[in-house]
């Protein structure tokens, strides 16, 4: 690797290793083409903004030379025809290298994104090893069938790559979204240009190592960071990317399927929600509040599905209140990331900062009752970092901005409701249908519950805790397809009929 594309670093918890900050493309290291850099800052230090490296921004230009080198390996018969097991056999020599690297992996992600180190190390990690091992199990599974129809006809369907995928991962889980999409695109035979957030780069470019270092091809995973308007928008309007996956905002979401439509591109997009999660008298008291607050204030609140909207029968809101601020106040230790009984750490930018800060003031001129938080944290020394307190808000109605808008940091609403009609059609006025969540001892209502929640995903007494090999994926505004589990396959392959005439004559 050039020495001018990589930089040693000592993180805040004394692990010393070689950040690379150039663009991955053909299993090389290149700088960008125009000279243009981002700089990533250390959110935990806010105050005088800590830089951490400066990475290599994509152009308009770069991204054509990655689509092209992914086009090549496409291809390329080491890639081509590379048996479908042996495909496998990469996905696992990666995943074992994820595994060999894990500590340095969290690291940079705890550093980069502010996240506890004991989440990217515990939570992340795994979720990435696991979800490259199921894929690599998956590689030599996707084939196509013979189909009957009449003596006269012999027909049969293959699995084929769609082609080169773009795709683009979101700040809050950059490594864990990585793996979620890379996954099933490598299995299935296709090759990638995948975009690092600008926000949280570091943690992907040292992941490109790997890639390398497992033995795959050149040009079959291509690395890039860069802005969003830039290197995303290139990506998404390539006319030689056949897919784009997108996890991030709504907002952008609609943007993107507007430039991908220039090829009728294949799309995936994972985007925003609002979700409920709904208790009923007969919950279990203390489960509930456990879940609900991981279900909202885990990752500091920086999660799509997160259960921002908590709705709470009349018999037990007044206890379940109690106990909800009683959680936040014993669980909710904010401050330094790498320290082991950090619960939250800072918001990944200044930027999230201000944005939830600013729905603070948004709730106040709404009416809402401020139970506590909403203000930023104080005794952090002298200060430092984008930390913010777990902000409850009560009192809100339907038409409330808080009520209807993703924060997408610790806040949350909570709602009365009397009756388990009143609770569903709460839980659905809404244009996001991402997650949700149901808490009751009555599995009878439970499940009539889930099944009338529009959301692509129900939990039962527990929130967030998804699963590899369980489908995910939304509704309405939140998105289109679905990733993890088998059904993450399905977007990245294509299914061609052949047709065999057994008559010889008309």
């Amino acid at each position: 690797m050039p020495s001018n594309l990589t930089v040693e670093l000592t993180a805040p918890n004394g692990r010393k290793y070689t950040q690379p900050t150039g663009l991955f493309i053909n299993n090389e290291w290149t700088p960008s083409s125009d000279g243009k850099t981002i700089t990533s800052i250390n959110p935990t230090t806010s105050s005088n903004e800590q830089e951490i490296a400066s990475v290599h921004a994509a152009s308009g230009d770069d991204v054509d030379r990655a689509v092209k080198a992914a086009r090549k390996a496409l291809k390329h018969p080491s890639w081509k025809n590379l048996p479908a097991t042996d495909r496998g056999v990469l996905l696992n020599r990666l995943a074992d290298l994820v595994e060999q690297n894990r500590e340095t992996l969290a690291t940079i992600e705890t550093w980069d994104n502010g996240k506890p180190y004991a989440d990217a190390l515990n939570g992340d990690l795994t979720e990435v090893i696991g979800t490259l091992r199921y894929y690599a199990g998956f590689a030599d599974k996707k084939f196509g069938q013979v189909i009957e129809t009449t003596p006269d006809k012999f027909a049969y369907t293959v699995r084929e790559p769609v082609g080169v995928c773009g795709q683009i991962i979101p700040w809050n889980f950059p490594l864990a979204m990585a793996a979620w999409k890379l996954g099933p695109a490598l299995a299935c035979g296709n090759t990638v240009v995948i975009k690092a957030a600008e926000q949280t780069p570091l943690s992907i470019l040292f992941f490109a190592n790997l890639i390398a270092e497992a033995g795959f091809p050149p040009g079959v995973v291509n690395v890039i960071n860069g802005y969003g308007n830039i290197a995303g928008a290139a990506l998404a309007s390539h006319m030689d990317v056949d897919k784009i996956a997108f996890t991030g905002s709504t907002a952008t979401a609609k943007q993107i399927m507007k430039m991908a439509s220039v090829n009728l591109k294949n799309i995936t997009l994972e985007t925003g929600g609002k979700s409920p999660l709904i208790v009923f008298d007969d919950a279990d008291l203390d489960q509930a509040t456990e879940w609900a607050h991981i279900g909202i204030m885990s990752n500091q609140g920086q999660i799509c599905t997160a259960t921002s909207r908590i709705l709470v029968q009349d018999g037990i809101y007044d206890k379940f209140l109690a106990a909800f601020r009683a959680q936040i106040k014993n669980i909710s230790k904010i401050g330094d990331p790498f320290d082991e009984n950090t619960f939250q750490g800072p918001q990944v930018t200044k930027a999230q900062y201000d944005r939830i800060m600013s729905y603070v003031d948004i709730g106040k001129q709404e009416g809402a009752k401020l139970e506590c938080g909403g203000e930023p944290l104080t005794d952090m020394g002298d200060g430092k970092g984008y930390f913010i307190q777990p902000t409850v808000f009560t009192g809100v109605s339907e038409n409330m901005r808080i009520y209807q808008e993703e924060v997408f940091g610790p806040f949350v609403v909570i709602q009365r409701f009397s009756t388990e009609e009143q609770a569903v059609d709460l839980a659905n006025n809404t244009t996001y249908g991402l997650g949700s969540a149901v808490f009751t001892q009555n599995l009878v209502r439970a499940h009539r519950v889930a099944k009338n929640i529009e959301a692509g995903m129900v939990w039962i007494n527990s929130s967030q805790d998804s699963d590899w090999r369980i489908p995910f994926g939304g509704v309405k505004q939140s998105g289109i397809g679905r990733e993890l589990g088998e059904a993450g396959l399905e977007a990245y392959s294509n299914i061609k009929a052949i047709h065999v005439n057994m008559k010889s004559k008309l």
